[in-house]
């Protein structure tokens, strides 16, 4: 309502000085645009480019002066309004299965938590708000919108989540649509959403609708996907065909992490919003500075643009006229007549 009021009266002001300038410039039209008295075309939209430029800079300034400063840390670089990471961590009995890792030697829980402090190593950790979701039997919110990475590495190490659920098969759709859950009433594409699963059988339909403020979705796996381990009565791999189908129904991207990191590029697509174009990607403050530099560009060019280019008329320079093509040319004097004196007559 400030800065609305601020901007209104700023227009208003410059159309008034317009008005009382464009009263006194009638009294002397012709003199200062020539017997015509009138300025060049473009010229007569000065009126209304002035006022407008100063309602931009009027706005700039009263939106800047409105938003918070920016300050310069070494953690957080800028403090930009902090993104959200939502992890939906499988817990079932399988991920404590020692077939992932490079040597095939590490259990898949260990293997995920490796994976995960790669990722916090490669991005600014600091402008991230993270939320963990258990999933196994059913799907519990562990932890929201914390920024303490020591609490967020003691859940990813082994504390035993499994027993906080019934036995049962693994029910990743219910972590995922607990995950949608909570992220429902965070701001539009601000959460990257990433699942880490040793696999798990899913129905051909049902899957959560994610909201808007879902920005990205990464899908990692972890454990052996070819030779699997005995648990429960059955053998335990990693479904990579599965966990690929629900990064495809989530528009997002699979990695296999069992044997290899996360990739830097993917880690860049998705942290830093790489697929937001650049209008997206400007604030209010952006737009505020480009106000204020429109605004103030105007003003200052105006001046030398309506010196050089609003009239045509130069006083005081007379063109010299042409000569007519009637008109002979002069030359250096009438010409002399000559006079024939009479023949002397002969003598008789």
């Amino acid at each position: 309502m400030v800065i609305a009021a601020l901007t209104a009266a700023a227009v208003l002001l410059a159309a008034l000085g317009e008005a009382l300038h464009a009263r006194r410039c009638r009294r002397v039209a012709q003199l200062a645009f020539g017997p015509g008295g009138r300025p060049a075309a473009w010229a007569r939209a000065v009126p209304y480019l002035r006022p407008l430029a100063a309602g931009l800079v009027a706005w700039g300034l009263a939106t800047l002066l409105q938003l918070p400063p920016r300050v310069h840390s070494a953690d957080r670089g800028v403090n930009e309004a902090p993104r959200k990471l939502m992890l939906v961590l499988d817990v079932s009995p399988s991920m404590r299965l020692e077939d992932a890792g490079p040597t095939g030697k590490q259990s898949r829980r260990g293997r995920a938590r490796d994976l995960l402090e790669s990722l916090f190593q490669r991005v600014t950790i600091g402008r991230y708000k993270i939320s963990i979701v258990a999933v196994y039997n059913g799907a519990k919110p562990v932890v929201v919108d914390t920024q303490d990475a020591e609490v967020v590495r003691n859940i990813l190490g082994e504390l035993p989540m499994e027993y906080a659920f019934r036995s049962g098969k693994t029910r990743l759709l219910d972590g995922i649509e607990e995950a949608a859950r909570i992220a429902k009433a965070w701001p539009a594409r601000s959460t990257l959403l990433v699942l880490v699963s040793d696999g798990d059988t899913i129905p051909a339909t049902g899957m959560p609708p994610l909201p808007p403020s879902i920005d990205g979705v990464l899908v990692i796996g972890v454990g052996d996907p070819l030779a699997g381990k005995f648990i429960d009565g059955r053998q335990s791999r990693q479904d990579t065909a599965t966990l690929r189908q629900i990064a495809t129904r989530l528009s997002g991207v699979f990695h296999d992490g069992n044997r290899l990191h996360l990739p830097t590029q993917v880690i860049r697509d998705l942290s830093q919003g790489a697929r937001k174009s650049l209008l997206e990607r400007l604030t209010l403050r952006e737009y505020a500075l480009l106000a204020i530099a429109l605004g103030a560009a105007l003003l200052a060019l105006l001046p030398f643009l309506l010196h050089r280019f609003g009239t045509a008329w130069q006083p005081g320079v007379r063109p010299a006229p042409a000569p007519s093509p009637r008109q002979p040319a002069a030359g250096p004097g009438p010409a002399a007549e000559k006079v024939t004196a009479p023949a002397a007559s002969a003598p008789r």
